[in-house]
């Protein structure tokens, strides 16, 4: 397995639309290969999330996966990748958390997302899948999929005045578990 190289904010990868993933393509080997990549380097980079335009690849394609060690989050999820992924909102009330992004370094910064939703889409072998999320883990895939669309969570700031470097979010706030803890670093 190899750890892919992250996309930093600027390369234009990050700011495209990913195209979608055929069945053909999601059946070769080579794609598999990549998959296994893609979890290997969210793991790596101590991620909980990451999105294949993130390591220059402009596919719709994720991989998600919570420790039981995530703070706020609702569940343990074991690592899993989600091709073409589509969400729908079934609890729309907004919840405002910090956000980190491995495309963006040590940023950090409160975002608002809806509390539930439903992802759809391709598990790896190509059958149907579905899952309902609330809290966390709901706002680490809403904020893979927007890697897919284009968007990184700085676009979802309502108030920039939240963002910062982690290390100087850690002077300002007493209790660093509220940064640190709950963010979402994909």
């Amino acid at each position: 397995m190899t750890i892919l190289h992250l996309a930093s904010l600027g390369q234009p990868v990050l700011r495209q639309r990913a195209e979608e993933v055929s069945s053909a393509t999601l059946r070769e080997p080579a794609f598999q290969a990549f998959l296994d990549d893609l979890v290997t380097s969210m793991m790596f980079h101590d991620g909980v999330g990451l999105a294949a335009p993130q390591v220059f690849r402009s596919q719709r394609a994720i991989a998600v996966g919570l420790p039981a060690s995530a703070e706020g989050g609702d569940e343990t999820i074991e690592p899993l990748v989600i091709v073409n992924p589509v969400v729908e909102v079934t609890d729309p009330t907004e919840e405002e958390d910090w956000e980190g992004c491995l495309s963006l370094g040590e940023l950090r910064g409160r975002v608002p997302r809806p509390r539930g939703i439903r992802v759809r889409g391709l598990s790896r072998d190509g059958r149907k899948f579905e899952r309902k999320l609330s809290g966390f883990p709901a706002r680490v895939v809403l904020h893979e999929v927007d890697h897919l669309d284009g968007v990184v969570f700085l676009d979802r700031m309502k108030d920039l005045s939240s963002l910062g470097f982690a290390r100087e979010l850690d002077r300002r706030f007493v209790d660093m578990d509220e940064v640190e803890g709950s963010e979402t670093r994909d």
